[in-house]
């Protein structure tokens, strides 16, 4: 069944650079640093990772701060609560680059770029 959503999810992908999601996002904790994400891989706050309640563990995407228009392409790496309200939680590294660190919360589009499966 996953392969199925993830076949049918890569053919949506194909061929769409239209923002896929807009609304909150937020930073992990300097505490989060060294921890296990949910796909395995160990967060590194200087790198450019995130964590989205639905999209595939690989999968990279534009994210862009609407306030200043900072972009920045990240990694899903993790997952983050369904009912949460926010779309994105991204590495301090990226909120950095994105403008934001001050504020803790920023307004962005999330644009899809592709999916590589994590090693």
């Amino acid at each position: 069944m996953n392969q199925l959503y993830s076949l049918l999810f890569l053919v949506l992908l194909s061929g769409s650079d239209s923002v896929y999601q807009r609304g909150k996002a937020s930073y992990y904790a300097q505490s989060m640093n060294g921890r296990r994400t949910a796909s395995g891989q160990i967060y590194c706050s200087d790198s450019l990772s995130a964590a989205h309640a639905r999209l595939p563990f690989g999968t990279r995407v534009a994210v862009r701060n609407l306030k200043n228009d900072s972009t920045v392409v990240l990694r899903i790496t993790d997952r983050m609560s369904a009912s949460s309200s926010r779309i994105i939680d991204v590495s301090w590294a990226a909120a950095k680059k994105l403008n934001f660190v001050r504020d803790g919360l920023a307004q962005v589009e999330l644009t899809l770029i592709d999916t590589i499966p994590l090693k």
